[in-house]
This record gives structure tokens, sequence and C-alpha cells, in this order.
């Protein structure tokens, strides 16, 4: 049994909800990493996930971000971060939300990004489209770099890695109308698909950062790609690189004119 876009979409509601009740209080927070956090909301909205995933389909393979990988039939895959946003969401900043995708026989079918304190939902069926709140979305026209508005992000490991993405953010910084940064590459790609930036790149990601992500960018038309051009962007070494196709390969050639491949980089230590 395979799960249905109606599906999804109740679970990120749900999911977001929590989300939702939680913010602008004071938060539990601890460290994965020197500044990696997790909130005691991150694990609450997980455990309602996982408890609706694993109840109705117990043989499916999970992907979570803060319970790792759970076993099961790797045909049918989930890809679930309960708050893209975490540091955000400490910080009581309103830009955060649930991503939840699934993919059959390795091919990414549904995707949900909800954002609950704008109410924005983001779907998208392979093949069918993508939508916000029920309206079709799509991609800018956008061809050229200098009329282009773009956003990004960056590792955890900002500080010891020789490929931090700063270097990248400055060369687009200059070539574009601007670059942002934030804090939730599920709504990054999102906004891609719905025409409020023209590209998103980032280095260093997990594939629930960006499943559910890219499929809805693919469906609005983005071209989706790891930055050196390759159609997998969720197995590792992973990265990603999204945007309107009329400056997809732009992006990319300056991405790979930084020198050798971003993501050999980002991996070599």
């Amino acid at each position: 049994m395979e799960p249905t876009l109606s599906y999804v979409e109740v679970l990120a509601r749900q999911a977001g909800e929590i989300l939702r009740r939680g913010y602008n209080q004071e938060h539990q927070v601890d460290y994965k990493g020197a500044i990696d956090p997790v909130t005691e909301v991150d694990r609450r909205s997980e455990a309602f996930l996982l408890g609706e995933v694993r109840r109705d389909f117990p043989s499916h393979h999970i992907f979570s971000e803060e319970s790792g990988v759970i076993q099961g039939n790797d045909a049918h895959i989930w890809y679930i971060d309960p708050l893209d946003g975490t540091v955000n969401y400490a910080h009581h900043i309103p830009i955060f939300c649930v991503s939840i995708a699934y993919a059959f026989k390795g091919a990414l079918t549904l995707g949900a990004v909800y954002d609950p304190m704008r109410d924005e939902m983001f779907l998208a069926e392979r093949g069918r489209g993508a939508t916000l709140n029920g309206k079709a979305v799509r991609v800018s026209n956008t061809t050229e770099l200098q009329r282009s508005l773009l956003v990004t992000g960056f590792p955890y490991d900002a500080w010891n890695t020789k490929q931090d993405n700063f270097a990248n953010f400055v060369k687009f910084a200059k070539l574009t109308q601007g670059v942002r940064r934030l804090g939730s590459a599920a709504l990054d790609l999102c906004y891609v698909a719905a025409g409020r930036f023209d590209g998103f790149w980032e280095l260093a990601l997990k594939p629930w950062d960006v499943a559910a992500g890219g499929l809805i960018c693919e469906e609005a038309g983005a071209r989706v790609t790891n930055v050196d051009g390759g159609a997998d962007y969720i197995s590792p070494p992973q990265s990603v690189l999204a945007a309107t196709p009329g400056i997809h390969p732009h992006m990319m050639r300056e991405l790979a004119s930084s020198g050798r491949s971003a993501v050999e980089e980002a991996f070599s230590g």
C-alpha cells in the first residue's frame, strides 16, 4: 500500500500545529553539534509523525532527522524533517517548517512542506505539478544572473571545513540582485518553486532537508541537481542546486569555477 498526497498533507498540518503551539515559548535546547540544536518540540513533532507512519505503513523504511534510519522495505522510503529551521525556532524567528517526502522504488513521489506561521502548504506529486495552498506554482522566467535573487545556507561546521560556502556567497552577491539566507533549506526550495527566489544552492545537507522541497521545485519547473549537475541530490556526498532553467547552467558554471568539485572539497576534510 502506498500513501496519498492528501495523507501526507494531513500529517504535515498536524505536525505543523505542534510547532505552532510551541512557538515563542522557552525551550529545552540540546546540541547534536557545537551549533546544531534540537528542541523538545523537534522531538514531539517527530514522535507524532513516526507514530503515524509506522502505524499506517509498518513495513516502510524511514529517514528522519532526529531518529536517523528506521529500517524497512526500501522500495518505500520516507524522508521526515519534523522541524526544519530549528535555530530560527529556538531564537523565536518565525521561519521554519515541517518537511515530509515519500519515495517509491527510488523515485521521489510525494512531497509536503508546511509553514505553520504563514499557513502555507506546499505540495507536489510526481508528474502532477506543485501547489501552494491549492493553487499551482511555477518558477520564475529569469534567465540572467544579474536579474536574479538567490538563497543559500551554510554548514554547521563552517568554521573548520575548507568548503564553507562563504566564497560562493560573496561571488553570487556580486553577480546578482542579492543572496539571502533564511535558515530553512526546505522553505528555500519551496520559495524557488513559487518564484520568490530564482535559485538556491547548498553544499552539505541531509536527505530530509531537501527531499520534499526538491520534488516541489522540480514539479514547479525548476531544474534540480547536485552542484555538479548530477540528477541525484539525495545520496551522499550531498549537495543541491535548484534554479529556474534559465539560470541553472550559469550558477553551475560559477560554482565549478570556484575550484575543484564543491562536493569533493566539502567531504575531503
